[in-house]
């Protein structure tokens, strides 16, 4: 009797299945959170002489875009969210702080042991408030655009390895359009950043360690090191530096990430994290090679 009375499950609508193509998703979730990433980094510019309002301009769009990214997965991917799952927060985004720093800190210090890095001396701590917005900004809104977004739909769709290929390239050659920008500095993020970031996305499946290093990454770099954040203009930070060296050790006009002290330390650590992500079993196939 409860057989009869069981009604047939309602088809989901055919526009679902259309906006739910892994194309269509990449246009319509990507597009928007690209456009405010943007709209992000136009306010860094535009109040760089406010730090107060800076932070709040930023701090908007970030809760705009993850819940733009939420409400999207919830209504068309029809799915619980769980890269952003809130318990493993505190100890994910702590460990991605703490090594993000000490990658970058362990970069300047070869650097020092070379006499290519000298401290001339030091500004007052209020010198490493206003990068706290632009680190918040590539942190979370980067992180969202081209891992949460770009990356993990592209290995639904053609598998981790492609993926790992295709986010590496888009977020390391989007560099060029930064002020200071080189060839080498571009390939360099590709293959240093795209594995390590994608790959702390892959270990864990979720996003809290990834944004962890890429806004250490940059904080350290700018607020506490005074370095030039990818070829984009330097400003001071807590340490009044003095670099000279060879670019190919110091990264020249784009910064550190384009020097080969960066790219060997950050590399080893991704691929660190990529042998793990295999050990756990965290690798998407080829769609040819997935079982029916």
């Amino acid at each position: 009797m409860s057989e009869m009375n069981t009604l047939p499950a309602t088809p989901p609508p055919a526009w679902l299945h259309i906006v739910q193509h892994p194309l269509a998703r990449l246009l319509l979730l990507g597009g928007p959170l690209f456009f405010m990433m943007a709209t992000s980094s136009g306010f860094l510019e535009q109040f760089a002489a406010q730090p107060l309002l800076r932070l709040a301009a930023v701090v908007g769009m970030v809760m705009l875009s993850f819940a733009t990214y939420i409400g999207f997965v919830r209504f068309v991917e029809r799915r619980s969210v769980s890269e952003l799952a809130l318990a493993p927060v505190v100890t994910e985004l702590g460990i991605g702080l703490v090594i993000g720093c000490g990658l970058y800190a362990g970069c300047v210090g070869i650097l020092m042991v070379l006499g290519m890095y000298r401290i001339d001396g030091f500004n007052t701590v209020s010198y490493m408030v206003p990068e706290i917005a632009g680190a918040l900004s590539s942190g979370f809104l980067e992180e969202l655009v081209f891992r949460a977004v770009l990356f993990r739909i592209v290995e639904e769709w053609l598998g981790s390895w492609v993926s790992l290929l295709v986010s590496s390239l888009v977020f390391g050659f989007l560099h060029l359009i930064n002020p200071g920008a080189t060839i080498i500095g571009a390939i360099f993020i590709t293959v240093e950043a795209g594995i390590l970031l994608a790959a702390a996305y892959m270990v864990t499946r979720r996003l809290w360690l990834s944004i962890g290093f890429h806004m250490a990454w940059n904080y350290t770099q700018s607020a506490v090191f005074s370095g030039i954040v990818s070829g984009n203009a330097p400003a001071p930070g807590l340490i009044r530096p003095i670099i000279q060296g060879p670019d190919l050790l110091t990264g020249g006009q784009f910064g550190i990430e384009a020097s080969l002290t960066a790219f060997g330390l950050c590399t080893a650590t991704g691929i660190v994290l990529l042998v793990m992500a295999v050990r756990r079993g965290n690798i998407e196939p080829l769609p040819w090679q997935r079982a029916e």
